[in-house]
């Protein structure tokens, strides 16, 4: 498997496997969803996976645009911290009444770099 076709495995499960809430993120119910492989982590307080769960049946307004930016940061964090890549860079944008996209930029530490579009997240977080 080529070193870009690990890139984007590794970012897609970063990115759609559901992190665990944390102690102070609002629920619609009891329900903190999370990896199962987050009780016996490799490395203390290692997490896999994103909080871009917690945006189902939000409205998409600018705040919910910073939150979704956010934890997709907090979810590829580990690519710089483990030296995978030498920096992430997030955008996300609203491209319709019920339509965001967010996309990633990886670079490596030769320079290249590796652009991951994910059209349509809304309907990945929401399962629509």
């Amino acid at each position: 498997m080529s070193r870009e076709a690990l890139l984007r495995r590794a970012v897609t499960i970063s990115l759609f496997t559901w992190r665990r809430a944390g102690a102070d993120d609002q629920l619609d119910d009891a329900d903190r969803k999370g990896w199962w492989g987050d009780s016996v982590p490799t490395a203390p307080g290692d997490q896999i996976g994103s909080r871009l769960w917690l945006l189902q049946r939000r409205a998409i307004t600018p705040d919910t645009l910073r939150d979704a930016q956010e934890y997709a940061e907090e979810a590829l964090r580990w690519m710089t911290e483990d030296e995978i890549v030498t920096a992430v860079t997030v955008t996300v944008e609203r491209q319709d009444i019920n339509r965001v996209n967010l996309q990633v930029r990886l670079t490596e530490s030769n320079g290249e770099t590796l652009q991951l579009a994910f059209e349509d997240t809304w309907s990945l977080i929401n399962a629509v």
